[in-house]
C-alpha cells in the first residue's frame, strides 16, 4: 500500500534549520569546521601512509579531503582553536557558529541571510563584531 507524501511529512517531526529545529540525533552530535575535518583527513592519510599495510583510501575521501582545503577558511590550529573560542562566548547554536566560521559571511546582512536563525536573535552590532573578529583572525594568520 502506498502512502501519499503528504502523510509521511505529518509523522515528520519538524526540522527547520531556520528555526534552529534538529533531529535528536543532532543533539550530541559535534559539529565541525571544514578546516576542523581537513585536520582529521590529514591526519588519517599521514596514519595510513606510515602504516605497514596500507589502505587505498576512497575517492570520496580524496574529493572530501580537496573540498575541506579548498573552502576551510583557518589554515592552523591556532586560528580553529581562536574562532571556537570566540564564537562559543557568544551564545550561538552549534549550527550558527559552525555556519558562521565556515561561510564567512562579509557583512551582518550576508550573515542574517545565509543563516537565518540569526535574524532575531542577535542585534547588528554584535554580529558586525562576530565577522570583523573572523575577518581579523583569517588576515592574521600564517
Amino acid at each position: 500500500m502506498a502512502t501519499s507524501s503528504s502523510n509521511f511529512n505529518q509523522d515528520a517531526p519538524d526540522e527547520d534549520a531556520t528555526d534552529l529545529l534538529f533531529p535528536k540525533e543532532f543533539d550530541h552530535a559535534e559539529a565541525l569546521f571544514n578546516s576542523e575535518v581537513l585536520l582529521l583527513l590529514e591526519h588519517r592519510s599521514q596514519q595510513n601512509e606510515i602504516a605497514e599495510d596500507e589502505q587505498a583510501l576512497t575517492d570520496v575521501f580524496h574529493k572530501t579531503k580537496e573540498y575541506c582545503r579548498r573552502f576551510g577558511k583557518f589554515k592552523n590550529n591556532d586560528s580553529i582553536i581562536r574562532i571556537r573560542g570566540l564564537l562559543m562566548v557568544k551564545k550561538l547554536h552549534k549550527f550558527e557558529l559552525v555556519s558562521l566560521a565556515n561561510l564567512c559571511p562579509d557583512t551582518f546582512e550576508e550573515a542574517k541571510a545565509l543563516i537565518p536563525s540569526l535574524e532575531g536573535r542577535f542585534e547588528d552590532h554584535e554580529l558586525k563584531t562576530i565577522m570583523d573578529d573572523i575577518h581579523t583572525t583569517i588576515s592574521f594568520q600564517c
